[in-house]
């Protein structure tokens, strides 16, 4: 390849650039389904699912959608705010991330889940995750956060990228 800049590149250089180096010569927009856990209660964690949707390149703006049941039969729904930044560069759209999240925190009991909640708080948490890339629009990724209310969660995610 004799291009020094991504500017310069030919339509055939620029997809060689970006699935040998993992940086984008474009723009991002990703969305992508997670499992998750969460310790909300002492009784023990909360398990659920979730939904993402967020854009940018380097640093990504976002949404996340988090549904959790736990054993005392309580539903917790997020709704947060996601700000990430990878490491590996202002290009960089996989390897790894620090993420700050943060908005209201509903709760109901099982059965009985209505809007607006019955009761409910401002989550805010610090999230440290690994983006994998298969394809240049696949990708796993890995996630260990720390926040409030709950004390520590894990999530697995898999996504595509536009």
């Amino acid at each position: 390849m004799s291009a020094v800049f991504a500017d310069e590149l030919t339509e055939v250089e620029k997809p060689v650039l970006e699935s040998q180096s993992g940086v984008n010569t474009g723009d991002d927009t990703w969305i992508s389904i997670g499992g998750d856990t969460a310790l909300y209660s002492i009784a023990g964690l909360a398990y659920g699912g979730s939904f993402s949707i967020g854009y940018g390149t380097g640093s990504s703006i976002g949404v996340k959608l988090t549904y959790y049941l736990n054993e005392e039969k309580i539903d917790t729904f997020e709704l947060s705010i996601i700000l990430r930044f990878y490491l590996m560069g202002k290009e960089a759209y996989n390897g790894p991330f620090v993420q700050f999240m943060g908005g209201p925190s509903l709760y109901n009991r099982s059965g009985s889940f209505a809007v607006p909640a019955n009761a409910g708080m401002v989550s805010a948490g610090f999230c440290f995750g690994w983006r994998f890339l298969f394809f240049d629009r696949l990708y796993l990724e890995p996630q260990i956060r720390g926040g409030y209310p709950y004390l520590v969660g894990i999530t697995a995610a898999a996504g595509v990228r536009f």
